[in-house]
């Protein structure tokens, strides 16, 4: 692990001092977390499927919004994302990157199959109507094409992460092309958002990156420990397909957000 990521443990007796003093507020965190969590399992089952296209992205708002409260993460929007069918293609730096694209632009994702059998939060991802992508079949992907260039045909929101695994929060890597086939087809535009988690020490984070082999639990625990962390969501202009190739629109794309990430880090 990088010596970025590293920073997230505090060394020395200083460093357990602190660490014994953030129990109790990290434990009340997760506490509420669980009980979030629990009363939209239960809506998942209740409520929310009888909910229309308007009244699912007040409530998907309302409840990441609410979600990032609990864990003490402040929320600073900057733009605007036009209404209707769009791709938001955004650097991957964390699980919470999908708590925060859907406390601005509430979406569709595509994630991989599996998350589909976490317990709890695999129900809610599934109502949310996720698309599942099998990584291992390698023709897969076009059916998840598919399924994306009719959901956005159909007015809806999709969203993709083109890195395909998450960064340390720093720059952004390279972008796979592949997804972004979706919206040339449909056609729609891809609205780049750009993420970047803050603290008062930090301009990037190192609490909240999901990078390296960190694993979930030790994600949410370096989350729920920190302070006056800020998740940044910056909005830029909508991006046209029209006559656009994949790879060159990949290869725009992730300039764009690089350059927006360097601007912002200081």
């Amino acid at each position: 692990m990088s010596a970025t990521l590293e920073d997230r443990r505090p060394p020395g007796p200083s460093g357990l001092l602190e660490t014994i003093q953030v129990i109790p507020l990290a434990a009340w965190r997760l506490f509420r977390v669980l009980l979030h969590v629990l009363t939209a399992y239960a809506k998942s089952h209740s409520t929310w499927p009888r909910l229309d296209q308007q009244g699912w992205h007040d409530e998907t708002i309302r409840w990441s919004r609410q979600l990032l409260v609990i864990l003490g993460i402040r929320l600073d929007v900057q733009g605007q994302a036009r209404p209707g069918a769009k791709l938001v293609v955004a650097n991957h730096v964390s699980w919470l990157d999908i708590v925060a694209i859907n406390s601005v632009v509430p979406s569709r994702f595509v994630s991989k199959a599996d998350v589909a059998d976490w317990p709890l939060v695999g129900r809610l991802v599934t109502v949310a109507g996720t698309l599942y992508l099998v990584r291992e079949r390698r023709r897969d992907a076009m059916r998840v094409l598919g399924l994306m260039a009719k959901a956005l045909q159909e007015g809806h929101t999709v969203a993709v992460f083109p890195e395909g695994t998450t960064g340390t929060g720093h720059d952004v890597m390279h972008f796979h092309a592949n997804l972004l086939q979706a919206a040339i087809d449909a056609p729609a535009p891809v609205q780049p958002v750009v993420l970047r988690y803050s603290d008062p020490q930090h301009a990037v984070s190192p609490a909240a990156a999901y990078a390296g082999d960190t694993s979930l639990m030790q994600s949410l625990w370096w989350i729920a420990t920190a302070r006056g962390l800020c998740v940044h969501a910056h909005i830029l202009p909508l991006q046209s397909v029209a006559h656009a190739d994949r790879r060159a629109l990949a290869e725009v794309l992730q300039a764009q957000l690089s350059e927006s990430l360097r601007q912002h880090h200081h």
